[in-house]
Order: C-alpha cells, then structure tokens, then sequence
C-alpha cells in the first residue's frame, strides 16, 4: 500500500510544481526598479490561476490572472527613490522579494571597452575593489549567450555591489552607476549585457537589418569570428530581448570598433539598433555612447576618423548623447585604453545633465559649427565653447586644409578666443578644413573646460 500511494502522490505533487507561479531570474531579491513609473512585473503560471502582488511601499494590491498560454504579466506603481522593500507574489504558492531598491537602472551594453575589467586586468578595478562595498547599487550580469529567435530569460541574479563582484562588472558601468548614486542619491541598478568583438549587427533585430539594403549589405561583410557571433540578432535575442519588459532609465553603449570596415552604414545601423530597442521597451529612453577611441589600425585607410565621424552623426538622433575621448589613451596601440573611470564621469555627467536636469557644468566636448574664408585663411566656429578653446603644449595640431584641387597639407593654427584660424602658406584660396581626421589623432585643442574637441571635415 505504501508503495502503491507513493506512486499516486508523485504525479499529485508534480503538478503542483509545474503549477507554481515563476519569475524571470531578472525580477528576484535585491533588484532596483526604476523609480515614479509603472514598472512590469511578469512571469508564468497555471493557464487561469489568480495571481496577486502586494508591496512594501504602500497598501495596493495588484491582481492578474494567467493566461492560456500559462503566462502573466502586470504592472505595479513605484515610488520615488528609496527602500529596501519586500514585494510578495502569490498564486498557488508565495515568493517573496527582500531587499528590493527603488532608484535608477541603467544597461551597459556594447563590445570589449564596455565589458572590461579585472578580469582583462585592468588596474583601476582591482584599485577601486576595496572600496566597492554599497548597498546602494546593485549588479545584475546577463552571461554570454546567443539565439536564433527571442528568448524569454537569462541566467542570471541580481546582488549587492561589492568587493568581489565589482571586480568581474564593466568597469565603466561601476564607475558610472558610482558617480550618479553618490550625486543623486538614488539606488541604482545596472544591468551588464556585453560581449567583446561584436559588431552592433548581432545586437540588432534580424528582420531590421535584413529588410534595410544598406544594413544587410553591411552585414553580410563581417567575417566569422571564434570569440564572437557574426549573425544579424543573435546576442539581441538572447541578452536584450529577455530584458525588455525590464523599465530601465537608459543605456550606456560603447561599440564600434568592430564596425570600422563598414562605417558607411553605421550611423543608419546605430539610429536603426537604438530605435527598435526603444520599441521593445515602449519607452524613448536616453542613450549615451562613446565614441570610440584613436587607434593604429593595421590599414593606411582613415576607416576609424570615418566611423567617428559616423557616430557624431548619430548623436544628433534624438535623446542620444555622445562622448569624446580622444585624450583618455595611453597607447594608440592598445585598442582598449585604460583609462575607463574617465570614460565613466564623461558618461556620468552626461546623464546628470541630460536625465536627471543637474547642473554640473560643461559636459559636451566642442563640435564644429560652421567656417568663413578670411583671405588666405580659415576660421572656424564651434558650439558647446561656453568659454574659449585652449590648446595644451603649444600651437593647435592635426589640422589639414586644402585648395580647390582637393590636396590637403598640414596647417598652421592659433586659437582666437572661441575660434581657430588655420592656414597653409602655400595655398591661397583655401577651402576646406580637416581636424583630427586620422585613425590615431590625439589632438591638443580642448575647452576652457578640459573637454577635447572632435573631429571633423567640411568636405564630404
């Protein structure tokens, strides 16, 4: 007889299991929701059961129902910033969610600069480790993963920063979630979704790159690679897609260096990958980038000055910013510079600025606005100059003019308050002006304010 209920109540308590209400790994303890907004709260169940969420911020019981396809999804008010909080969710069984922060959530997503850190050795990490013990940021690490088709979870869990784990996160994502918590106060979450080596095509939806001529041509150069994905999609559907429901605050992204072969389409590739991440989100959320960095590529072609001039292009999409960091590199050797706590505060006050309306000053390096021909000379204008250029270590360098024969020799240049006037002796009616506009340009013409000034041609 005992043998006989044994094998009665097996099946009995099977289905009681596979009944159970789950959450995707993203919604677990310790997790941040983005604050004052109404955050998506989802997971599965029995087809039909009642389903009801209450939470530690306030008296509102949230109820749903799953649907026949045994899923369900809700959606819950947050507060202004603050916690910890338990939120409980109960069907025919009770999870309970402790020490959850409501605050700000960020995803730092793109390729080798993004993921680095002491893990690839880099000293700032292993500098900062001892003192990266807060309660007040949190680390959720999306592994390596890729799909043909939309997956609807990771394998991953949020923790409390802290000495160990900081150490293996994106440093510029530590240094950034850093320097917004202790500015603003907010809790912040940071969501690591990155791969080294991938080119922005396999974080891009299929159908989007394949039914755009210009992208699909693009994507059908990028050669396979044993480290990385090569296939339109493939990272997206398998470290964004799961994430989407997730409400984030933003995105940080640096990429590109994998894309400097086709960066006549980049710009069309980046304004395309950001607007369907905002569609998957239901949500024009800010996204800042890096420009990618001076680097000695194995080639003679200026296909890295183009992909930088291919990302500034991009900054003008809306809600998007773009940083310069032409001055943070140690070795134009070395494609992943070390200097990424910099990277991060030019990052950080973007977004103080942009997203959360602080003043912290100047915060957009230098763009070229517009030139007039004086004799025998060019000046140049610029936006984002709330004072003067400043050159460092002597006269303005890397800047290039040409005739009407389309030569270009170097310049001589001079600051004059906001503008700069170049000029070659040889060539009398000048009439264009380059600026920077190799693969390894580390020019010397900042803002009063520290910040580089980009690069930039008038010819195209």
């Amino acid at each position: 007889m005992k043998k006989s209920f044994a094998f009665l109540l097996f099946p009995l308590f099977y289905l009681s299991a596979i009944a159970d209400v789950r959450l995707p790994s993203i919604i677990g303890s310790h997790m941040v929701l983005q604050q004052n907004s109404k955050v998506k709260i989802w997971g599965w169940s029995a087809p039909a059961e009642n389903i009801t969420i209450t939470v530690g911020w306030d008296t509102t019981t949230y109820v749903t129902k799953g649907s026949r396809g045994a899923t369900w999804i809700t959606e819950i008010n947050t507060p202004v910033a603050g916690g910890p909080f338990i939120i409980k969710i109960k069907g025919t069984n009770e999870i309970v969610l402790e020490d959850v922060m409501i605050g700000e959530v960020w995803l730092c997503g793109g390729q080798s600069n993004m993921e680095w850190s002491a893990d690839q050795g880099l000293q700032q990490s292993k500098e900062e480790a001892p003192n990266a013990k807060n309660k007040n940021i949190r680390f959720f690490y999306v592994p390596k993963s890729t799909s043909s088709t939309p997956q609807d979870n990771v394998s991953a869990r949020w923790v409390v920063c802290n000495s160990e784990d900081m150490l293996h996160f994106s440093a510029i994502g530590y240094f950034f979630g850093k320097q917004i918590q202790g500015t603003t106060g907010f809790p912040v979450g940071l969501i690591n979704s990155n791969w080294g080596g991938t080119p922005a095509e396999v974080w891009t939806p299929a159908d989007v790159v394949s039914n755009n001529p210009t992208l699909r041509d693009a994507a059908n150069k990028i050669p396979p690679f044993d480290w990385w994905p090569n296939k339109s999609g493939e990272a997206y559907n398998a470290m964004i897609y799961p994430l989407t429901n997730y409400a984030i605050a933003g995105v940080l992204w640096y990429q590109g260096e994998s894309n400097v072969d086709t960066y006549y389409g980049y710009k069309q590739l980046m304004i395309s990958m950001i607007e369907s991440w905002r569609k998957a989100w239901e949500k024009e959320f800010s996204f800042y980038f890096v420009q990618i960095a001076p680097y000695a590529y194995s080639y003679t072609h200026i296909k890295g000055a183009l992909l930088r001039e291919a990302q500034t292009a991009t900054s003008s999409h809306p809600k998007t910013g773009m940083v310069v960091i032409s001055d943070l590199v140690d070795n134009v050797n070395d494609i992943h510079p070390n200097m990424k706590k910099e990277v991060a505060a030019r990052l950080a006050a973007y977004a103080l600025s942009e997203t959360y309306g602080m003043n912290v000053g100047a915060y957009k390096s230098p763009v070229y606005k517009t030139h007039t021909i004086e004799k025998a000379a060019i000046r140049i204008h610029f936006d984002h100059v709330p004072v003067a250029l400043v050159s460092k270590g002597g006269a303005p360098n890397d800047f290039y003019i040409a005739g009407a024969d389309g030569v270009f020799l170097p310049a001589t240049a001079r600051v004059e308050g906001k503008t700069v006037i170049v000029y070659n002796l040889s060539i009398k009616e000048p009439k264009h002006v380059r600026f920077g506009f190799t693969n390894t340009a580390m020019s010397n013409l900042f803002s009063a304010e520290g910040l580089p000034v980009n690069l930039f041609r008038t010819d195209k």
